[in-house]
């Protein structure tokens, strides 16, 4: 009964996958035809109602920024561009059809007052178009500062914003928002303060409230309520501060998954919770008020999804139009080319040559083919060549055999032949011992002591 009373759709659900990791982002076009989910794989997928079918394909992916996380989506007022937050210094814009039409420039890391600056200096945390002005866009960064941008210059921008701050320092502004007529800016400090700024002349960036310690943690999330007369923040302190309905993370060892949960808005009651994971937490989350079906993001570190939750009795269009067109049934008569692929290897250039190893085994094997060089001289012969007659010439077999040439060498023994001239050498010196005769000293020994000895 109490769902029935605040139209809650509940009782369908369809999920569009295609992302690997967990979805961190999500926007909805004010018409309600295209979704745009962002996650951890660095990608953005683009899903349109009217032109999926139950198979629930998305019709584009981009890559914003290559190795950094997807953080923020948000659509122009006329759902002409979407404006696209990653964890770069530098926001990016794109076309209703996912063409890059731009990026905001970035600013000098070195110069020490961020109002110097012509852009972020660090990685960025949210991003917001303007709910009126389809020129103008907020974006907040961890440089601890929050910039209005005009779309169709990307080189300068509109205004620096710098959070009062207890002391000197740069704490990172993690979330910020406009209100629903854009005359007023809400930021999310990391110190849990909440400051919100209105768009007047010469305003600055003294904020015009301070709420000082709204939360104890980082502040995630911060939205204004249609009328504008309520602020509803979320935090990861666990607390919910004037919110109609949010998603739970998943706690480590815990048995509960990822929830949304419903709140009366004047009593705070819990209304109603819906499980939306087992296992993983619910990031992001809207409800559509012209469809009136609510988005839900999950995920982990293998897959990510967007959840969205209907009723057939009171939603509208949406995911009633592509769940209820099935994929085209093929028929009989169905004809599809089929294009000839050739394999590289089928064609004579590529293709692998018959293997020849019994052949090379056999080339080895024979002296002539294998080229084997001839085995060393060890028999009788003499200059190395051994002919048939112990000789390769018929005049060296003849003087061999009448003794004129001798091969002494081969049967003598080398010391033996040196040695036989060794008293003849100590007896008649020829050259060494009569050149040093005249000037060599005599050889003085040293004579052994027989004391020593003993």
């Amino acid at each position: 009964d109490d769902e029935d009373q605040y139209r809650i759709p509940l009782s369908n659900e369809i999920v569009l996958k295609g992302h690997s990791k967990v979805v961190s982002a999500l926007a909805v076009d004010h018409s309600g035809s295209r979704v745009l989910s962002g996650s951890y794989d660095y990608s953005v997928r683009m899903y349109d109602f009217q032109g999926m079918n139950s198979k629930l394909q998305s019709f584009r992916q981009l890559e914003p920024f290559e190795g950094h996380q997807v953080r923020s989506l948000s659509w122009s007022p006329t759902s002409d561009r979407f404006l696209c937050v990653t964890g770069s210094a530098q926001a990016k814009i794109y076309d209703r059809d996912g063409l890059t039409l731009g990026e905001f420039v970035k600013g000098d890391m070195y110069i020490r007052d961020l109002k110097n600056t012509k852009g972020h200096i660090t990685g960025l945390t949210c991003g917001e178009w303007h709910p009126k002005t389809k020129e103008t866009v907020l974006t907040s960064s961890e440089d601890g500062s929050l910039r209005i941008w005009d779309v169709n210059d990307f080189k300068s921008q509109k205004q620096v914003i710098k959070p009062k701050l207890a002391r000197p320092g740069r704490v990172p502004v993690t979330t910020c928002a406009w209100d629903r007529e854009g005359k007023c800016i809400v930021g999310g400090v990391g110190d849990g303060s909440i400051q919100i700024w209105n768009l007047k002349p010469g305003w600055g960036s003294k904020p015009d409230i301070h709420v000082e310690k709204a939360h104890e943690d980082d502040i995630t999330g911060l939205k204004f309520s249609s009328d504008g007369r309520i602020l509803l923040s979320r935090s990861t302190d666990g607390t919910l501060k004037q919110l109609i309905f949010t998603g739970t993370s998943v706690e480590k060892y815990s048995t509960v998954g990822g929830l949304l949960c419903f709140y009366d808005r004047t009593k705070l009651e819990l209304v109603s919770r819906v499980g939306i994971s087992p296992t993983c937490s619910v990031v992001q989350c809207a409800w559509h008020s012209k469809l009136n079906q609510i988005f839900a993001t999950s995920g982990d570190k293998s897959q990510g999804g967007t959840h969205i939750l209907y009723d057939p009795t009171i939603s509208e269009r949406g995911a009633l139009v592509c769940v209820a067109r099935a994929p085209r049934k093929k028929s009989i008569d169905d004809f599809e080319a089929k294009p000839v692929i050739h394999n590289p290897h089928a064609l004579p250039l590529f293709r692998d040559q018959p293997s020849r190893k019994r052949q090379r085994e056999k080339a080895l094997k024979d002296p002539i083919k294998s080229h084997k060089p001839e085995l060393p001289v060890t028999g009788p012969g003499f200059g190395g060549r051994v002919g048939t007659s112990n000789g390769s010439l018929l005049t060296q077999y003849l003087l061999k055999q009448g003794g004129m040439i001798k091969e002494t060498w081969m049967e003598e023994d080398p010391r033996e032949a040196i040695l036989k001239y060794a008293d003849v050498a100590s007896k008649d010196p020829k050259y060494i011992a009569p050149a040093y005769a005249a000037t060599q000293p005599e050889p003085v020994f040293a004579k052994s002591d027989s004391e020593d000895e003993e």
